[in-house]
């Protein structure tokens, strides 16, 4: 057995771009091209979703890490199919009470296809407004008398 340290044989050093995000009460790696199993998300197939709690970002040469979210980053996905999980099976007993269950469960997953994952650096959606305050003036006109 040994250790290679050559890029070509180590996929992970040739990454540039993923995305770390939270959705579906998971954590999930993201990066583009790649599909994955969440759960069952209501929309229809081919639709687009927009995920915007990005807890970390890894560019070319930056890494970006969210308090708690990456401020302006979205991950936008597309949704391929709805698909079952595989059947687990959940067995209670008590013992000596003659006391048995066996159930079963299909998680309802949702398979989606990553297309982009964006920063906001290039194009600021949000606007600062500046408010002017008026200082209240007194009348010349009043003088006061002590």
């Amino acid at each position: 057995m040994t250790n290679s340290k050559n890029s070509s044989n180590n996929p992970s050093q040739s990454i540039e771009l993923y995305a770390i995000a939270e959705t579906s009460g998971q954590q999930f790696w993201f990066e583009v091209d790649k599909y994955y199993d969440i759960d069952r998300l209501n929309a229809k197939e081919k639709d687009k979703i927009t995920l915007e709690k990005v807890l970390l970002l890894k560019d070319k040469d930056s890494i970006s890490v969210g308090k708690p979210y990456v401020k302006d980053a979205k991950i936008e996905l597309e949704v391929v199919s709805h698909r079952r999980d595989k059947k687990i099976l959940v067995y209670k007993m008590r013992p000596k009470k003659k006391t048995r269950r066996k159930m079963g469960h299909r998680q309802e997953l949702t398979r989606v296809m990553v297309k982009s994952i964006t920063t906001g650096k290039s194009a600021p959606k949000s606007s600062v407004k500046k408010e002017t305050v008026k200082k209240e003036t007194k009348p010349k006109s009043e003088k006061s008398t002590n």
